[in-house]
């Protein structure tokens, strides 16, 4: 049961996570000291870019392959392109120590269609990986 799961509780768990770094306030103390040039935007790319992946195996898990890949890719970008906006917006709106950044918005929307572009090449040509249809 847990093996036919595995992609669902990595999808569900990885959201979560997003969810409460996205959410919660980090003092000064907690993060590291030094500083790169964009760290943020890598990191919302990375976040994004594994929902995106995560997502498109999610769908493939729970429809078992049945689902047409283009359509379960397309799909999965829109709604975590969609949550991300969400997440902004209330990170703007009901977080004290937070803010929404419209920079943020676009670093987890490349993400996610690089994590798209991914996935369609994993499962496209003679490659071991098979989507069923």
């Amino acid at each position: 049961m847990l093996k036919k799961s595995i992609f669902t509780i990595a999808f569900i768990s990885w959201m979560v996570f997003i969810t409460l770094l996205s959410l919660f306030s980090f003092s000064e103390g907690d993060l590291p000291d030094f500083e790169l040039p964009f760290m943020d935007k890598l990191v919302h790319f990375i976040f994004y870019f594994m929902a995106a992946v995560l997502g498109a195996l999610f769908l493939r898990e729970r429809t078992q392959g049945e689902n047409d890949m283009k359509k379960s890719i397309l799909t999965i970008v829109i709604a975590v392109i969609l949550y991300g906006i969400v997440i902004e917006v209330v990170q703007s709106e009901l977080t004290v120590d937070r803010e929404g950044d419209v920079f943020d918005v676009m670093a987890n929307t490349l993400g996610a269609l690089v994590g798209a572009l991914a996935i369609k090449l994993a499962f496209s040509g003679k490659r071991q990986l098979k989507w069923k249809n």
